[in-house]
């Protein structure tokens, strides 16, 4: 039994992902009601009225009424928030040296892999990645002329 789980452990990919590697905390975010209501209309919920938000580590659980009365209930990833977006960018404008950035666009690189972002989000945060890494070199390259 352990020989199986040492082979499972083995090809367990750990800190790929930017929750994973400490880098976003969606579950200190504290989501509002109206936040969560604004979030899943706009990914086609008919949502009258949110029940109950249980935020998990790699998820949130929203409970709410429908239009229609019915209490549904379901996990979302955090991904679906203009809130990850935002700390996304966040984290892109605090890199202050090129083995930040680099960790990140790796990170960045799984993320885009692995979980699903709308093409307008992925191409506006690949270009922050790319923009940031511009700065990043000119800023090098001044500090080795002066």
């Amino acid at each position: 039994m352990s020989r199986k789980l040492h082979k499972i452990n083995q090809y367990r990919r750990k800190n790929k992902n930017l929750i994973a590697a400490n880098k976003i905390k969606p579950e200190e975010w504290g989501i509002s009601n109206t936040e969560a209501q604004v979030t899943l209309k706009a990914k086609g919920y008919d949502v009258k009225e949110i029940k109950k938000i249980h935020c998990l580590k790699h998820q949130i659980c929203i409970s709410f009424w429908d239009t229609k009365g019915n209490v549904c209930s379901s996990f979302f990833s955090y991904r679906i928030f203009l809130r990850w977006q935002q700390e996304i960018e966040n984290l892109i404008y605090a890199c202050e040296i090129f083995k930040e950035w680099q960790r990140l666009n790796y990170l960045m690189k799984y993320e885009f892999a692995y979980y699903h972002y709308p093409s307008e989000i992925e191409e506006g945060l690949q270009a922050k990645l790319e923009n940031r890494l511009t700065v990043l070199k000119n800023t090098e390259l001044q500090a080795v002329f002066t």
